[in-house]
């Protein structure tokens, strides 16, 4: 780790952490409230994918929807109006579009065909998008002077990397210059986002081999016109937060755990650093 004591978190002058957990455990919610504090530089691998890697594939998909009305489709052949994403860190909708849900297209749903190429697109973006975090620990701080940096990685990183080997690149890369941190939910927590998901399911980003095994065990002996895209992807959320876990402990193992209590304790940066130190003991103390 490239704080290999608390003392040496501490006393750094310059701090770079990379925080990875499933959505909805307060990565985005921290990493604001450091970067409002000041010094902080917030690295949103989210907001990187939809806008440097997707955006193009976002904006098109709009495009092809205003097509469907002639009177914006004449607008749009003459460049009498222009159609792009307005995605914020806060309001990744654009891109949660543009990645869709399968299953019956009179209910919103993409062909898994349509599906898995948009997923793949996603997959290759984030590994892309994740790796730039390095090169901008630099740039936040030659051209902005923030002395600290904070990489959200999206809630999907653990299906990116296979952080069981030891040779993983991406976690080789990110470790190397920044601390990874794992934000452990309890059962508590994996009911609330259970049930947050039922009310609202949003598209997610899975590992090929997963998505075809969760849709052939689903969607058995129906066509895509009889599964219900949401439905689809609440059954697949549940299913996902199991497969996950594990892939997030091995990630875990390059850096530090922070327990999802510990993590709902921040209200400040010295908070913050509080916590991250007392899970660097506990790392140094088992090694």
């Amino acid at each position: 780790m490239i704080y290999p004591t608390a003392q040496a978190w501490r006393d750094a002058p310059n701090k770079h952490v990379c925080l990875f957990a499933m959505s909805g455990l307060g990565k985005t919610y921290v990493s604001n409230m450091l970067r409002d504090a000041g010094g902080w530089f917030h690295y949103s691998v989210d907001y990187r994918i939809g806008t440097r890697y997707m955006g193009e594939h976002i904006a098109d998909n709009f495009k092809a929807e205003a097509m469907k009305n002639p009177f914006l489709a004449e607008l749009l052949r003459s460049d009498s109006i222009y159609v792009a994403s307005n995605i914020t860190f806060e309001n990744l909708a654009p891109l949660s579009t543009y990645l869709g849900k399968p299953g019956d297209p009179a209910r919103g749903g993409l062909s898994i065909e349509d599906y898995q190429r948009r997923q793949a697109q996603h997959m290759q973006a984030e590994a892309l998008a994740t790796a730039d975090a390095v090169r901008f620990i630099d740039r936040a701080k030659q051209l902005y002077g923030y002395p600290n940096f904070i990489c959200d990685c999206s809630g999907s990183l653990c299906e990116v990397v296979d952080a069981a080997q030891p040779g993983d690149p991406l976690m080789t890369e990110l470790s190397a210059h920044m601390l990874p941190i794992w934000i452990k939910g309890d059962a508590a927590h994996t009911d609330t986002l259970i049930k947050r998901f039922d009310r609202d399911p949003k598209p997610m980003c899975y590992s090929p081999d997963f998505l075809v095994n969760a849709w052939e065990t689903y969607a058995e002996g129906r066509s895509e016109a009889e599964i219900d895209p949401d439905e689809f992807v609440r059954w697949t959320y549940t299913k996902a937060l199991a497969h996950r876990k594990p892939r997030y402990a091995a990630m875990a193992e390059w850096g530090v755990t922070v327990e999802g209590k510990e993590w709902e304790s921040i209200s400040s940066e010295a908070d913050f650093v509080d916590v991250i130190a007392a899970a660097i003991e506990r790392r140094t103390a088992r090694s």
